[in-house]
């Protein structure tokens, strides 16, 4: 069988250039990184990264020369690429207030692709969100999240301990911290929590410090809505979340603490640090995870870069009719409608109810 032909849509960092602050200088636009969906494909047996398109012709070149991608295949634009491409796989690697425009198109395409692969959060509002998730419903096209975090052995085995195992018995609350900005970096954290406890918000109230680093920190050309902020969650199964994505960079650790009828969890995914209490009579007991089949911590230096090889063969999986998608664009919208609603709560003085009612779905917040 002959592979499978992907194309990429937007030649950045997460495409496979390297990304400031992620990776030195020196390399960006030179080296090969795993932790890219250029990456990804390269790790698969079956798939070959074929086309990418970008409206920037410079970055077009370095990430074509980079991945060997020949001059005939690199497309100024991505209509031009979905015109011209027969694909089975479409990576949308642009800034997520163009993810709608572009997971669209490409789901009405010529290039006809069965798989979209899209860098997280899905979209820069809810109803762009939805309307993705519709189109590739009506286009027998499978949405796939790059919420990456669940393409990790390690995640996917306690999201099975604390969904199907009761390794936590009933949540009743959550405490979560971890780095500005709420789009482009705690989408992670909001996408674990509603991963783990198969929960969609019901109630948000939120702040939003107006703070992002991004401009001084990875050389951002643009000013964009995304910023620091938090608040408190209220879930549809009871659970009252707390969290604090406020932090600079250098300072921050991504922490998540859970409290249940059965025991209570740690996680700080900067630090390497994983720990479990059961509840035994009213006294908790540590124990370890590896006698629940998680050894060690999540890293970043480990499980993050696996998870892109992960989830293209993922990818790989949907596109063999082998597997169900691990990351849904309607679950992704779970965790974006938590930070409308941080924002939405924040500008208005009040609590916000999700679902969210028209006009309020329509709210844009933009980020990279």
């Amino acid at each position: 069988m002959a592979p499978y032909r992907a194309g990429i849509v937007g030649a950045g960092g997460i495409a496979g250039l390297g990304i400031l602050g992620m990776h030195d200088e020196a390399d960006i636009g030179e080296k090969k990184f795993t932790a890219s969906h250029a990456g990804g494909y390269a790790a698969t047996d079956d798939i070959e990264l074929v086309a990418v398109a970008d409206v920037d012709e410079d970055k077009l070149d370095r990430f074509g020369d980079a991945w060997e991608i020949p001059p005939e295949r690199r497309y100024v634009g991505h209509e031009a690429m979905l015109d011209a491409e027969d694909l089975d796989a479409v990576s949308v690697c642009t800034p997520s207030f163009l993810h709608r425009d572009h997971v669209v198109d490409a789901a009405r395409s010529a290039a006809d692709p069965d798989v979209v692969w899209c860098e997280k959060p899905i979209a820069a509002s809810v109803t762009g969100a939805e309307e993705m998730v519709e189109v590739c419903d009506e286009t027998d096209t499978e949405l796939l999240v790059n919420h990456s975090f669940r393409f990790t052995e390690k995640q996917e085995r306690l999201r099975e301990l604390v969904r199907e195992e009761g390794l936590l018995g009933d949540v009743h609350a959550v405490s979560m911290q971890f780095r500005m900005e709420l789009l482009r970096n705690s989408t992670h954290l909001l996408d674990m929590l509603v991963s783990l406890l198969d929960a969609r918000a019901e109630r948000v109230s939120g702040y939003i410090t107006g703070e992002n680093e991004a401009v001084d920190t990875l050389e951002a050309e643009e000013a964009v809505d995304d910023a620091g902020g938090g608040g408190f969650v209220v879930l549809d199964d009871g659970t009252f979340a707390t969290v604090d994505c406020t932090i600079p960079r250098a300072d921050s650790s991504m922490t998540m603490q859970f409290v249940g009828t059965e025991g209570k969890l740690y996680l700080n995914n900067d630090d390497g640090e994983w720990r479990y209490w059961r509840l035994d009579e009213g006294d908790h007991v540590e124990e370890d995870l590896a006698e629940y089949g998680i050894e060690g911590a999540w890293t970043w230096d480990d499980d993050y870069r696996r998870a892109f090889p992960n989830a293209a063969r993922h990818v790989e999986e949907l596109l063999d009719g082998t597997a169900e998608n691990r990351s849904t664009g309607r679950e992704a919208t779970r965790s974006l409608e938590i930070i409308v609603g941080f924002y939405l709560s924040h500008y208005t003085g009040g609590q916000v109810s999700i679902p969210l009612d028209r006009p309020l779905r329509d709210a844009e917040i933009t980020s990279w």
